[in-house]
């Protein structure tokens, strides 16, 4: 069976992928758990060569990864582009990690007992993807597992299955073992029955996923019957808050690059500017200048800055969320409601707690700009959120900027920088509705894993009975 994924801009078949059932997934599993004890046999510098020529695969298929991009999610080239930069770095940087997944040697109370804590790779894991940033997401679900010696099934999004397909190939092109990495694709519709028999399976050891909270949910609470350890990198709505030092000229600038890079449509995006009153209004005429100087276009134009949304569900979300803001009492100073996929960058001025836009993520382009007292207050309305991925806060003093960044419950903060900012070797995820775990640097080694401990025994042994 095959299934078609549109182009959500001309609604021309954009791409075709096999329209796996739950069925399926049980050969693909044992494929999987069938190379598993080779790959994690095979030396680390085998490994890390094995993911140099990935990463130079996946460069090699840029042609190819921009036009899937494109057609698939109605992504701009650039953003494509840089998923693609992003993504083969991460290869690389988990390339780089072969050799640093070392043990230590523990001393024990027990005369002549080596006690040693050994990290050893845990076998089968499941890496499902979504479709915002493709390239970067579905590298990430399976780079550094195969790093650390596990086996991979990516578990494509069902919106971008050719994007996700192009990184398999890129992987069997760089020689990995057949069964080392693959894939499963699925229409949408048969989406929950095939990832719960992913999950299901007794030869699947550990279930990473970004996408959304509620998904999420829904796959801690299917792992959790089978005790199966899961990374969850879910929903955010990352503060950027403005204090009365702070350099508006920078502050905007970020702000406007963390709200619509994408359209909005990153875990990390800025959906809501928290500004003290003193320079509110300031904040504000230039952040509005700023998003109507920066149009949004067909993407496949190359003219613009912001290309289209994913969907209609989209849009009909984005509008609903101005509409009830404006309807009690918040002001649109740029941008509005759209009838189109391609929605303009979109500021609401004024939110307070009893809209929805201050609570729900819209994962869109429109922010929410909101009023804080102070500092203080500024902190208290950063938390007042369920969501706790990205945030960040604006200074002149850094001191000062590193106290407040403190007091916000994220995962992650920048002082004087964008929301949106990733790098391979970070630690990174959430908190709260955010999920939890880490992807990246020496946490993601630790996400993929098991840590044993083994002792050896060197004289003879004296016992009580």
């Amino acid at each position: 069976m095959i299934f078609d994924r549109l182009n959500p801009l001309t609604g021309e078949v954009a791409s075709r992928a096999e329209a796996m059932q739950a069925s399926d997934i049980g050969a693909i599993v044992a494929r999987a758990a069938a190379a598993f004890p080779a790959w994690a046999a095979t030396g680390p510098n085998a490994r890390r060569a094995a993911l140099m020529k990935a990463a130079t695969a996946l460069e090699s298929r840029k042609d190819a990864f921009v036009e899937a991009v494109m057609g698939e999610t109605g992504a701009t080239a650039g953003w494509a582009t840089f998923n693609l930069m992003l993504a083969a770095g991460m290869v690389r940087e988990a390339a780089a990690i072969t050799t640093q997944i070392g043990g230590e040697v523990i001393p024990s109370d027990k005369p002549g007992c080596l006690a040693m804590a050994i990290r050893e790779p845990v076998g089968v894991i499941v890496g499902i993807a979504p479709w915002n940033a493709p390239i970067i997401l579905g590298v990430r679900a399976i780079a550094v597992p195969l790093a650390c010696g596990n086996s991979v099934i990516l578990k494509a999004s069902e919106t971008c299955p050719r994007t996700h397909q192009l990184i398999v190939e890129a992987f069997a092109a760089a020689g990995f073992p057949d069964g080392v990495v693959n894939i499963v694709t699925n229409a949408p519709a048969d989406a929950g029955e095939v990832v719960g028999a992913l999950i299901d399976h007794p030869a699947v050891r550990r279930i990473n996923f970004t996408g959304s909270t509620a998904v999420g949910r829904i796959i801690a609470k299917r792992a959790a019957e089978h005790l199966k350890p899961c990374l969850l990198e879910l929903g955010g709505k990352a503060p950027l808050l403005v204090l009365e030092d702070a350099d508006l000229d920078e502050a905007v600038k970020a702000a406007a690059f963390g709200a619509f890079m994408n359209q909005g449509q990153i875990c990390m995006s800025t959906e809501r500017i928290i500004v003290v009153e003193p320079v509110a209004d300031a904040f504000v005429e230039k952040f509005a200048a700023k998003a109507r100087s920066m149009p949004t276009g067909d993407p496949r134009a190359g003219a613009t800055p912001l290309g289209a949304v994913v969907d209609q569900k989209t849009v009909r979300r984005v509008n609903g969320l101005i509409e009830d803001a404006v309807s009690k009492g918040a002001r649109v100073v740029a941008g509005g409601p759209a009838e189109s996929l391609l929605m303009p960058a979109t500021v609401v001025d004024g939110v307070s707690a009893a809209m929805k836009i201050y609570g729900e993520e819209s994962f869109g382009p429109v922010v929410a700009v909101i009023r804080a007292r102070d500092e203080a207050d500024a902190i208290r309305i950063a938390n007042d959120s369920e969501y706790g991925l990205s945030a960040s806060v604006f200074t002149r003093d850094v001191a000062r900027g590193l106290g407040v960044a403190r007091q916000i419950r994220s995962g992650i903060c920048h002082v004087n920088g964008p929301t949106v900012h990733d790098e391979a070797q970070m630690p990174f995820g959430g908190v709260g509705a955010s999920g939890y775990g880490r992807f990246g640097g020496k946490a993601g080694i630790d996400a993929f894993i098991e840590l044993r401990w083994i002792t050896v025994e060197t004289r003879p042994g004296h016992y009580p009975i």
